[in-house]
């Protein structure tokens, strides 16, 4: 049995931060989507969820699908009170258009 070499999450403190998430999907919007599915199943088997959320960075292979795809998505994840946001545009292995990782209480 092999060992991984990344975890999922660690818990530190009160806080848990979760490694980068990647989705399925189409587009940026349908991987979003799937992205914070799984981030909401992380968050509720470790007894928090997407309300304790405190800050997110998003990885974007094209900063462009941010107001397009991401932002909507964004907005129904976190209608009210979102956490804070740094999105920045960098190359992902493909077909990833998108990655997250976040901090949470």
């Amino acid at each position: 049995m092999s060992k991984s070499i990344i975890s999922r999450f660690k818990k530190a403190n009160g806080f848990l931060f979760l490694s980068g998430v990647t989705g399925e999907g189409n587009d940026t919007g349908e991987q979003a989507r799937d992205i914070f599915r799984k981030i909401k199943i992380t968050l509720e088997e470790n007894h928090s969820s997407l309300s304790n959320v405190i800050s997110a960075t998003v990885y974007l292979t094209d900063i462009n699908d941010r107001p397009k795809y991401f932002n909507p998505v964004w907005v129904e994840t976190f209608p009210t009170n979102p956490p804070t946001r740094t999105c920045v545009e960098i190359g992902l292995a493909s077909p990833a258009t998108v990655e997250v990782t976040v901090i949470s209480v």
